[in-house]
């Protein structure tokens, strides 16, 4: 029996998945590339040894990334999807009616071709008319933006390598310039069981920019520490709170998965004091 160990540098233990077949794997201009089939999860990708999606159980990540943010907006109709060459995430933006443009800002054009061919009910939505797919840094996109945009989605790597620049003061404070009065970003932050450290970092680094910051989590069976964390910053809207008015169809996410999906405020105050003894 084949079996893949996952590489990844901050989990405390390792992931092992049975390979039924190797579908694909060689290395782009910035990344090593893999997609094997297990015989539960189906079709994995996976990036520098990390595993990224799986057919299984993408949806409760890509759901939970986009959701949130997406339906504290009265009406969202332009979205910036950083990374997540996959698609999921571009997949999820365009269920809203109201949008009318997705910035989809992959640095790796093979991650997108290779998702394509191996995902492609993930990938599904990036051929949309209203995607328009610029292969570059997002940090670099976002500068060159006026005040236009109303979401910022950033579905990156782990906070490592060139997915880094995704997460500084500069980036942020970036973001913040090309979003609209009522605009929020999104991103992922670790693990609060194994990345404590990590999340408190980002979500500080948020603070000193956005008036607005905060966090929320969901249950992802395929990442580190399996209770994934998600970062918001927002310049006047609180994203506890749903706005939308429009309906759109889910497997997972739903308005009661929202209001349970923020931590506690007195929990969130005990994380930020670094008062948490676990």
């Amino acid at each position: 029996m084949i079996r893949f160990f996952e590489n990844d540098p901050y989990a405390p233990i390792q992931y092992t998945y049975e390979v039924s077949n190797v579908l694909y794997h060689k290395r782009s201009k910035f990344q090593d590339i893999m997609v094997f089939e297990n015989p539960f999860f189906g079709k994995i990708l996976v990036l520098d040894g990390v595993v990224q999606i799986t057919e299984k159980d993408e949806l409760f990540y890509h759901e939970m990334l986009t959701h949130v943010v997406m339906s504290s907006h009265p009406e969202p109709k332009k979205v910036i999807v950083i990374g997540g060459g996959d698609g999921g995430t571009v997949r999820e933006v365009l269920k809203y009616k109201s949008v009318e443009k997705v910035y989809f800002i992959e640095i790796d054009e093979d991650v997108i071709n290779v998702s394509r061919k191996f995902f492609p009910r993930v990938a599904c939505g990036v051929t949309d008319t209203r995607v328009e797919i610029q292969c570059m840094d997002g940090a670099e996109f976002v500068k060159s933006r006026i005040a236009d945009i109303d979401l910022v989605i950033v579905d990156s790597t782990d906070i490592i390598g060139f997915a880094k620049s995704l997460f500084t003061k500069k980036f942020f404070r970036s973001v913040k310039n090309c979003l609209t009065p009522n605009g929020m970003y999104v991103s992922l932050s670790e693990s609060l069981h194994f990345h404590k450290d990590m999340v408190i970092a980002v979500q500080e680094t948020l603070q000193s920019v956005f008036p607005i910051v905060d966090l929320y989590t969901a249950p992802i069976a395929t990442y580190a520490g399996n209770w994934w964390t998600f970062s918001v910053g927002s310049k006047q809207l609180d994203p506890r709170d749903i706005r939308t008015r429009q309906k759109i169809k889910c497997r997972y996410y739903s308005k009661e998965i929202h209001n349970s999906a923020f931590l506690p405020r007195p929990l969130y105050r005990r994380l930020m004091a670094r008062k948490l003894d676990w």
